[in-house]
């Protein structure tokens, strides 16, 4: 196993435990959130799948992007489910990206986004990709063990 085939493994498996949480998600908690600033499920949700369609951009890009139009911007939220059939392409296409590259382009291949304090080689960049959702998935978790939901074994 080469060090793509480890980066596309570990996109799927965070997905996978992603979806196995979000679709754990009950209708009415939706919209709930543990205060007036922070995101409700749903839009925890939709940062995730907006944000991974972002990085792609700016990984195809080499780096950030200065004017960014959204795909998901307009449109209402609705269910988890209509928020992974729209995203669906999206992801296909990162994941296919992500295969055209080479172990050496890991290394070689620069991500300057400056603007926000850092340049990092294209393999770093892919794992905080993972790792942003990641950091979100356990976030979820708290917000539906504080709002009293039984939370799925994701661990298994």
């Amino acid at each position: 196993m080469n060090a793509i085939d480890l980066i596309l493994l570990n996109f799927n498996e965070v997905r996978r435990r992603s979806i196995k949480l979000w679709m754990s998600i009950p209708q009415d908690k939706l919209n709930w959130r543990p205060d007036d600033e922070a995101m409700s499920c749903i839009e925890m949700v939709r940062h995730v799948l907006e944000s991974e369609y972002y990085y792609h951009q700016a990984i195809k890009n080499k780096g950030s992007i200065p004017v960014f139009e959204s795909p998901f911007e307009k449109l209402p939220f609705n269910t988890v489910e209509d928020e992974l059939i729209f995203a669906g392409p999206f992801r296909d296409q990162f994941i296919e990206t992500i295969k055209s590259f080479s172990d050496e382009d890991l290394k070689i291949i620069k991500i300057d986004r400056s603007d926000v304090g850092y340049i990092r080689d294209l393999g770093d960049m892919l794992l905080r990709i993972a790792y942003h959702e990641s950091v979100h998935t356990g976030q979820l978790l708290d917000y539906l063990r504080t709002a009293k939901v039984t939370l799925p074994n994701i661990w298994d």
